[in-house]
C-alpha cells in the first residue's frame, strides 16, 4: 500500500463473523471510495449493512469481537492496527437511533454538540463557530437552548447529525440517518450531506429511502448476505433486472419507466430520478 493515493476508503477481502455465530457478516468485501465521493448503500435487513459501517469507523474488530480477516484503510489508516481515537478524528458515525448518539449528559442540544469538541480542547471561538454552522445547516438553531430530549425523533436525529459534523471528520457514515423523519426532514438532511460531500468530504449512507439514495449519491452499493452484488452508479444499479431479488424496490420513477420500456438510448439504462424520467418521456414524445 502507497503512502499517498486518491482513495480515502480501501476494503480489501473483509470477512467478519460475530462471536457464537456461524455465518459471515461480512464475506470477502472488497472496493475504494475516493474522496468526496457520495456513496449508498443498500440491501435488504441483515445484508451487513451496518456491520460495513462498524467496521469503517472501527468498531469492528475493536469494540465488536469475532473473527475478522482483510484489510480496511480510512485517510491512509489500517483501522486494525490504529487506536480508535485517532480513527474518530478522521471518521464519524450517525447511528440509525438517536438515543445511541446523544450521551444525555447535557442540558441543552448546544452544549450537547458542544461535548465532543470540549473532549478535543478546542478553543471556545472555534468550537462556538462549528456548532453555529452545524445547527444551522440542520435547520435546528432554533431549538439550541432546549433539551434534547424534548424534541421529536427527527429533530433528535438532525441533532445527532450536527454533533458529528460539528467534529469536521473527513468521512462521514450515516447507518439509515433518516428512518424517523418526515420527507421535509429527510429532504434537509439529505441536503445538507449533499453540501458537505461537494465542500469535499466523503459520505457513506444507508438508507431504504431508494428516491433519496437515488438522487444524491454518486455512486450505490449493493449488499446481500455480506456480499457486494454491485457497485457502480445509481442508473446501473436499480436498472439490474433482478433487483427485486436481493430486496430492494427500485425508485418510484425507475418502476414506471420500465413498466414503460422507457430507456435511456445510449446508456440502456433506466432513469432514476423524477426529472431523467421526465427528460426522457419528452424525448420519445419530440
Amino acid at each position: 500500500m502507497e503512502d499517498t493515493y486518491i482513495e480515502e476508503i480501501v476494503v480489501e477481502n473483509l470477512k467478519y463473523k460475530y462471536p457464537l455465530t456461524d455465518k459471515l457478516a461480512l464475506n470477502d468485501i472488497s472496493f475504494k471510495v475516493k474522496r468526496g465521493e457520495f456513496i449508498g448503500i443498500i440491501g435488504k435487513n441483515s445484508s451487513g449493512k451496518s456491520t460495513l459501517c462498524q467496521a469503517l469507523v472501527g468498531l469492528i474488530p475493536h469494540f465488536y469481537k469475532g473473527a475478522y480477516g482483510g484489510k480496511v484503510f480510512v485517510c491512509n489508516m489500517e483501522v486494525l492496527n490504529s487506536r480508535i481515537s485517532d480513527i474518530v478524528k478522521k471518521v464519524g458515525l450517525v447511528f440509525q437511533n438517536p438515543f445511541t448518539q446523544i450521551t444525555g449528559s447535557k442540558l441543552s442540544v448546544y452544549e450537547e454538540i458542544s461535548f465532543g469538541l470540549e473532549n478535543l480542547g478546542m478553543p471556545r471561538n472555534e468550537m462556538i463557530e462549528r456548532i453555529d454552522y452545524s445547527l444551522k445547516l440542520l435547520d435546528i438553531y432554533k431549538h439550541k437552548d432546549r433539551s434534547p430530549f424534548e424534541l421529536s425523533g427527527g429533530q433528535m436525529q438532525r441533532v445527532a447529525v450536527a454533533s458529528v459534523i460539528s467534529m469536521s471528520p473527513e468521512i462521514i457514515i450515516l447507518d439509515e440517518p433518516t428512518s424517523q423523519l418526515d420527507p421535509q426532514g429527510s429532504e434537509e438532511v439529505y441536503k445538507a450531506i449533499e453540501k458537505l460531500s461537494e465542500d469535499g468530504k466523503t459520505v457513506i449512507m444507508v438508507d431504504h429511502k431508494m428516491e433519496k439514495i437515488a438522487k444524491y449519491a454518486s455512486k450505490i452499493m449493493l449488499l446481500s448476505e455480506g456480499r457486494i452484488v454491485d457497485f457502480d452508479v445509481p442508473e446501473k444499479v436499480f436498472s439490474k433486472e433482478d433487483l427485486e431479488s436481493y430486496g430492494v424496490t427500485p425508485p418510484v420513477y425507475t418502476k414506471i419507466c420500465r413498466g414503460l420500456k422507457l430507456k435511456d438510448m445510449k446508456t440502456g439504462l433506466y432513469p432514476v430520478t423524477l426529472e431523467d424520467a421526465c427528460s426522457l418521456v419528452v424525448k420519445n414524445n419530440e
